[in-house]
């Protein structure tokens, strides 16, 4: 082909820097280092927003752990406010269950007290009752068998014991 003089290696090279400078030149025509610029910085602008909605969503969620982390140490007070306070209401309950029952022990020994005292003082009166009768009925018969045989004497001794009380 055209050589100009020069070797095939010389003119190849030749050729191919003419090409390659009306490669860039068309290249550069047509608006493509412009629009590889544009797309350049399209994709700097959405990594630039997506590294911001990270760092947004970072934040927030950082925000939401502390919250959370608050919640939680919250929470664990409260439960252990609970527990105090179930530990404290077990305590009193068990205090007033201890002294109802002591109450309520006392209220019996002393019911129990009370029915053997009244079932004394039953057998008691029963006993004088009954002794009673047995002496009435002793002196009845006593009376009868003395009578039978001196009462006429009794009647006349009687007599005389009144008038001497009423002078």
């Amino acid at each position: 082909m055209w050589s100009f003089g020069f070797d095939a290696t010389t003119g190849a090279t030749i050729w191919a820097t003419i090409a390659l400078v009306i490669f860039i030149g068309i290249v550069v025509y047509f608006g493509v280092p412009k629009t590889i610029g544009k797309m350049l910085d399209d994709r700097i602008k959405k990594i630039e927003t997506d590294l911001a909605e990270a760092e947004a969503l970072r934040a927030e969620a950082k925000a939401l752990l502390e919250d959370y982390s608050r919640r939680r140490e919250e929470a664990e007070k409260e439960a252990e406010d609970i527990v105090t306070a179930a530990r404290e209401e077990a305590f009193r309950l068990t205090a007033e269950a201890k002294s109802s029952l002591e109450a309520m022990v006392a209220r019996r020994e002393k019911a129990v007290a009370d029915k053997i005292a009244q079932a004394e003082a039953q057998a008691v009166s029963e006993v004088r009752a009954r002794s009673a009768d047995l002496a009435v009925a002793a002196a009845r018969v006593l009376l009868e068998k003395q009578v039978a045989t001196k009462g006429d004497v009794l009647v006349d001794q009687a007599i005389k014991e009144v008038a001497a009380r009423l002078n």
